[in-house]
């Protein structure tokens, strides 16, 4: 495809004019919409930006294309805090497209950036994710969490393992979203799905709510902050199972993360509580594919790494040993742990990424290489 990309499409009279460029992102498959000032608007096509044949766009161009999409509680936030996150939803007929919106403020003025959502939730086979993330969603209560930047697909992976248990048990499972980003059809399971500041105030009375609705599932999006986080571990200490994300690297990088949130004086109890409570941290990065796979539509892959609470960990967390987590999962791969090497070289072997794409974000080329190569590192007790 050539860098720039046509840009003519169908639209309703009737919507707003800003739907074009959402029409354009659906027509030609990109995963990304891109609008600033000055630049003519651009969509992310199999990971890469292309622009489309429209002139540049303007100051006025802007605010009058993004602020009919926002309703009075959207407008404020955006005034106030410099940027708002919302849904978008295109319909073609009886088809909805969701768009994940950010417009923000950018030397005083607006820009886009809008992700498209799947309408499908797709399977683990068709993500590419490993077998044993099955196994995580049968655990009766506790917190499980995704650690990724953004984009890595956490809220995709995350859908996927509910779907799958909307298709297989009799539970009530209940969302808090902020915004809605997968829309679920109820199957075996009954599912509530609330996005904040349209279905409940914030995220607090939210939470507050979600433990009094009879769930066995609580997906409380992004532990953002300490009281999102006390309330997420309440719902897991209380008999619920719960899904969280967080911004982190790695599976073992994930506890400091979180005892980043907290004052010092509160490490001591918050490791108890992770003890306790944590099932399991599951770390994602989306890596481009062979272009075999590519030409199979399949442009990014997940690699993981899972860890699960074992004795082993459970003493780590407590002793604050958290340099030996990566040990205590490498050799836990008979526990469904696996490390980030793991990954990549099943990845590899696969013919699913490059060699050279899985070398640039290994931990340790070496232990890559090494892996590759079928040789085992042994590792010193850590016990």
């Amino acid at each position: 495809m050539s860098t720039a990309v046509e840009s003519k499409t169908d639209a309703p009279a009737n919507e707003p004019e800003a739907n074009k460029l959402f029409r354009m992102c659906i027509k030609y498959q990109g995963s990304d919409l891109h609008l600033k000032v000055g630049l003519a608007p651009s969509m992310r096509l199999a990971g890469v930006l292309r622009q489309m044949q429209l002139p540049p766009l303007t100051t006025h161009d802007m605010e009058r294309l993004m602020y009919p999409l926002l309703n009075p509680r959207q407008r404020g936030i955006l005034d106030e805090e410099g940027g708002v996150d919302f849904a978008h939803i295109i319909l073609d007929g009886d088809v909805e497209t969701r768009f994940r919106v950010n417009l923000f403020k950018a030397r005083g003025r607006l820009s886009l950036v809008a992700r498209r959502v799947s309408n499908k939730i797709p399977t683990f086979e068709q993500l590419h994710l490993p077998p044993s993330l099955a196994e995580i969603t049968q655990y009766d209560q506790g917190i499980i969490i995704f650690a990724g930047v953004t984009g890595s697909g956490k809220s995709t992976s995350i859908a996927s393992m509910l779907q799958y248990v909307n298709e297989r048990e009799r539970m009530h499972i209940v969302t808090i979203e902020d915004p809605i980003e997968y829309t679920y059809k109820d199957d075996k399971s009954v599912i509530n799905q609330r996005e904040v500041g349209i279905d409940v105030i914030d995220w607090d009375i939210a939470l507050k709510h979600a433990v009094r609705q009879d769930p066995d599932i609580i997906l409380v999006g992004e532990l953002r902050d300490r009281d999102t986080f006390n309330a997420a571990m309440h719902a897991a200490e209380t008999g619920h199972l719960v899904f969280g994300t967080i911004h982190a690297g790695t599976a073992p990088s994930t506890i400091s993360r979180l005892l980043d949130l907290f004052p010092r004086d509160m490490h001591s109890s918050l490791r108890q509580s992770l003890a306790f409570n944590l099932k399991a941290v599951v770390a994602q990065k989306l890596l481009p594919t062979t272009k075999e796979w590519a030409e199979k539509g399949v442009t990014r892959v997940p690699t993981n790494e899972i860890m699960r609470m074992n004795p082993t960990v459970k003493k780590l967390i407590l002793n604050e040993e958290d340099t030996k987590l990566g040990d205590a999962i490498r050799i836990g791969m008979s526990e469904g742990m696996q490390d980030f090497t793991e990954s990549l070289r099943q990845l590899v072997v696969a013919e699913k990424i490059e060699r050279a794409v899985a070398f640039e974000v290994a931990p340790s080329p070496e232990s890559l290489k090494m892996a590759l190569k079928g040789i085992t590192i042994n590792q010193p007790g850590i016990l």
